[in-house]
């Protein structure tokens, strides 16, 4: 069952709310946006899911909000409501900034939200993938809806402009765009595109291969100098933008160069980062998620960053519910061969001798590999291809053997 409360209990229709996290007189986050949650709470005898609007009664909460800059790290919450809060928690290494997490608590006392809630708990749910990055001191925009999971929750953000570690209390002119706005020909132009751009919808051409990547070796290292995450890999990049010197959509192949990249992120206990960035112009954010349960990890989310000259705009492309490189914990993951990994229609990353291990690493050193099944292919191939060719020998090699035994008998009766 799915209800929607608009005007409900003081809430209206999804509109746009300004909300801003001041340090004295100096703004550090500023965000303009519209949001909708959708929530599953349980009633007496059934479930019910509940679509709720970001109301613009909606105000920051400056006693749990922070511009805190020593260690790199700040938050916005907007609360709502009778103990219903939004928190956004925002991260940056200088040349980036990002939301690292987004975090949702609603109450489910509030009646005229969860009418017949079986419960009258306070829920807290989390998401650490969510995919939202710009240069530092640019404003992210993303006006089309983009939808972030959190337990057994939801929430929808559009109309979006963003931006944290401000340097002045406005919003910045110049614009990180978020890919799906990128493809969309009703997202406004942003202030570096030329309104005839947009319009543009000739085919991307085919890309020129630039050959296969090095291979480049990558590891984060804990407070007890020990590794924590470790990884090789060549990695290749096939993305599509509107070129500003062709005026036209255009699909490139760039590879990564390990001697111009630096690893960084982090090891927590259910969940690693590997993020790469290469001289300030690509930065290349892996998510990796362990099942405590079935002790199965996998990549669960990629999220690219590019700034390119010859782009519009900041290339930015996220996907935060990926399959990919499943293995067993205490075990690392290989695949020689070349793989694909699609992460939305504008972007796939192509993969070359490719070994990894984001949790349990000990003696510095990659544990047992569990071999993707394109390596086992190509394994059976010479298998099978050994077993014929020995097939073939015995059948001419028994054939022999028969021609000779009726030729010696042929000899006898004469």
């Amino acid at each position: 069952m799915s209800c929607q409360f608009p005007g409900h209990g003081g809430f209206n229709t999804m509109q746009a709310v300004t909300l801003e996290v001041n340090d004295g007189n100096s703004t550090c986050i500023k965000a303009e946006l519209s949001a909708s949650f959708s929530i599953t709470y349980n009633t007496s005898n059934s479930t019910r899911t509940v679509q709720v609007p970001l109301p613009d009664s909606t105000t920051v909460d400056t006693g749990s909000s922070s511009c805190s800059t020593g260690d790199r790290s700040s938050w916005l919450v907007a609360v709502f409501g009778p103990g219903h809060a939004l928190r956004l928690s925002f991260s940056t290494n200088g040349s980036l900034y990002s939301v690292t997490n987004l975090t949702l608590q609603y109450n489910l006392s509030d009646t005229s939200i969860f009418p017949e809630a079986k419960s009258s708990d306070v829920v807290t749910v989390v998401s650490d993938s969510v995919g939202i990055w710009a240069t530092s001191n640019t404003t992210y925009r993303c006006v089309s809806p983009t939808t972030f999971g959190l337990g057994g929750a939801t929430v929808t953000f559009s109309d979006m402009r963003l931006e944290a570690y401000m340097p002045g209390n406005d919003l910045s002119p110049t614009e990180s765009v978020c890919m799906a706005d990128q493809g969309s020909t009703t997202a406004p132009p942003t202030t570096a595109t030329p309104t005839t751009a947009r319009t543009t919808t000739t085919a991307a051409p085919a890309p020129t291969p630039p050959g296969t990547p090095e291979r480049g070796t990558y590891s984060l290292i804990k407070n007890n100098n020990t590794v924590c995450l470790l990884a090789q890999m060549g990695l290749q990049l096939n993305v599509s933008y509107f070129s500003l010197s062709q005026n036209k959509t255009i699909q490139e192949l760039v590879n990564l160069t390990p001697n111009l990249t630096s690893a960084s992120g982090s090891c927590e206990a259910s969940s690693a980062s590997l993020v790469l960035t290469q001289e300030q112009t690509i930065t290349l954010n892996f998510t990796f998620t362990l099942n405590s349960t079935s002790n199965k990890y996998h990549l669960s989310g990629i999220t690219l960053l590019a700034n390119w000259s010859d782009a519009t705009a900041p290339v930015t492309a996220s996907n935060t519910s990926l399959d990919y490189l499943r293995s067993t914990l205490g075990r690392s993951y290989m695949c020689n061969a070349e793989q694909t990994l699609a992460v939305v229609p504008a972007f796939s990353l192509n993969t070359f001798r490719l070994q990894v291990q984001p949790f349990e690493v000990t003696t510095n050193q990659f544990a047992t590999a569990e071999e993707c099944r394109m390596d086992q292919d190509q394994m059976l191939i010479p298998i099978i291809v050994g077993a014929a060719l020995a097939g073939l020998v015995l059948i001419v090699l028994i054939a022999y053997l028969i021609g000779r035994k009726r030729s010696h008998a042929g000899y006898q009766t004469i």
